[in-house]
């Protein structure tokens, strides 16, 4: 029953096979074959950018409105509450779990310094931020199969668990230049209401 249920909700909700048959009965509708080698194309390229459209809609949706209730002193008192390899083990899913890009992640590394964070904690959410996020899940999930994704998650958190433990062992401190800047991300109000948590999601959309 559960193997069942998680078939249809890989094919159906992230594959979105529903979709598929609808281009199809629609071009066949309009007297296009789809079982010709331009059929098939056709129903290829139209059933994959609605739903990578769609797909990512949906991240983006899920990721702003996580993002109201994250902000960089909330993640880094998680961080500084755990060191070894405990802490890059939290670093690392914390950056998975965190919609943070590659281009946000900088900043929000700088801040982690000037705090005196233990490097190889940091630098196992440096790596993970921006390789593993919700949308590469998301849309990994719809494309490959949510197999193929969760061994993507497995993969990025190991390598950033082993990256961020291999750069603290080697005692980089002194290569490490403390920025005097205030942190240059956007700061959410972890205090908003959940009116003006949609409102600020519907804002960025």
């Amino acid at each position: 029953m559960l193997e069942s249920f998680l078939i249809f909700f890989e094919k159906q909700v992230f594959g979105m096979d529903w979709l598929n048959t609808l281009v199809m009965s629609f071009l066949n509708m309009i007297g296009i074959d789809v079982s010709t080698k331009f059929g098939g194309s056709i129903v290829f390229f139209i059933y994959d950018t609605i739903k990578i459209i769609l797909l990512l809609l949906i991240s983006i949706t899920i990721i702003t409105y996580i993002q109201t209730y994250l902000s960089n002193e909330k993640i880094k008192g998680i961080i500084s509450k755990f060191g070894g390899i405990k802490g890059n083990i939290i670093a690392a899913l914390l950056g998975t779990i965190t919609p943070f890009c590659s281009c946000s992640s900088i900043p929000i590394f700088i801040g982690f310094t000037k705090a005196k964070l233990p490097l190889g904690v940091i630098f196992s959410f440096l790596i993970s931020s921006p390789m593993v996020d919700i949308s590469s899940i998301i849309i990994l999930s719809g494309s490959f199969g949510v197999t193929i994704a969760m061994l993507y998650v497995i993969v990025g958190l190991f390598v950033a668990v082993v990256g961020g433990t291999l750069i603290g062992k080697f005692s980089c401190k002194n290569q490490i230049n403390y920025f005097d800047m205030k942190d240059s991300n956007e700061v959410f109000n972890i205090n908003l209401t959940k009116k003006d948590r949609i409102n600020n999601l519907l804002n960025k959309l």
